[in-house]
């Protein structure tokens, strides 16, 4: 990828717009990769007056899934897969804001009634010990909404109905299908559309078992078998990317999701762990949390999406019980 060397060339009051940046990011556009990461940060913070070209996001460095990322990955889910295994036998305080301090506690639930989504970051610390992913992020996260005057099989009924997916989670799902079924087992489709200043397309192959624990609890166990960054999405020469060989938005996704009827209504808990490239050097100081805001803010969304859906499904199966 050409580098950058002159602000000049980005857009003629450019240098006088930066001010006291203009040496730091002189420097952080040198970095190879780096480019279109200091254009998403131009335009968020107002510097750039003209949209960004189309053609930019082609420009982003391209990565590559090595062996060591993946087993440090796979090792990290393991220990989360045994972790939640464990409070599952357990079999009770299986929301995660179960486990605050009583105050904290009683405020999550209190927020949570009011409709508000409980979010925490997950260090990287699942085994006990810091997770090494050199040249990867991992990033965990786990998120709860309260669904009132709802039913457990009402939540799951929307969960499980993939082949609406598109229509509960758009924009950012915008194909959904289920491949195939076996009672709680599923495989399906899903492809993704995250836009933040470049848009990228993810065609993504999931793995899902639902497990009912009681008349009041279930969970379900999710695990992308297939991921891969498709080039020229919608037009007649798509092509998806070899995984693993491309951009390095998305390597690696996997989710957990626990459901628990009580209050009158459905807790929905998601914890997800994803699998992306690093940021690349020179930009993490000035950019990073840009970067690592997007799993809190799909999680975010997710779960939001996942209440609207339930109620507007349930009061629709009301109406017509009426009539």
């Amino acid at each position: 990828m050409r580098e950058i060397k002159h602000f000049g060339r980005l857009g003629p009051n450019l240098k006088a717009a930066t001010g006291v940046f203009s040496g730091q990011l002189a420097s952080a556009v040198r970095t190879p990769g780096a480019a279109v990461l200091t254009f998403a940060l131009l335009l968020v913070l107002g510097f750039l007056p003209v949209p960004l070209p189309p053609s930019f996001a082609a420009a982003v460095e391209p990565a590559n899934l090595t062996p060591k990322m993946s087993e440090a990955f796979k090792k990290y889910v393991r220990a989360v897969d045994a972790r939640n295994h464990l409070e599952l036998k357990r079999g009770s305080d299986l929301l995660w804001i179960d486990a605050l301090p009583e105050a904290a506690r009683k405020r999550a639930y209190a927020e949570l009634g009011r409709g508000q989504v409980q979010l925490e970051r997950r260090p990287s610390r699942e085994s006990g010990e810091k997770t090494s992913c050199p040249g990867c992020m991992i990033h965990h996260w786990v998120g709860l909404v309260f669904i009132p005057r709802t039913k457990l099989d009402d939540v799951l009924r929307v969960l499980e109905d993939y082949d609406h997916h598109a229509e509960y989670y758009a924009p950012d799902v915008t194909r959904a299908r289920i491949e195939s079924r076996d009672g709680d087992q599923f495989v399906v489709f899903l492809r993704f559309r995250r836009q933040k200043v470049i848009t990228v397309v993810l065609n993504t192959e999931h793995a899902v078992t639902y497990f009912r624990d009681s008349a009041s609890g279930a969970h379900s166990r999710s695990s992308a078998t297939h991921i891969a960054e498709v080039d020229n999405a919608g037009k007649a020469n798509e092509r998806e990317k070899t995984p693993g060989d491309d951009n390095g938005f998305l390597w690696g996704m996997e989710t957990w999701w626990r459901m628990e009827e009580k209050d009158n209504g459905v807790y929905v808990q998601s914890e997800s762990v994803s699998l992306t490239r690093n940021i690349p050097t020179g930009l993490g100081w000035m950019i990073g949390p840009f970067v690592t805001g997007i799993p809190k803010e799909t999680l975010t969304f997710t779960l939001e999406a996942t209440r609207k859906a339930v109620l507007a499904q349930s009061q629709t199966r009301k109406n017509a019980a009426h009539h």
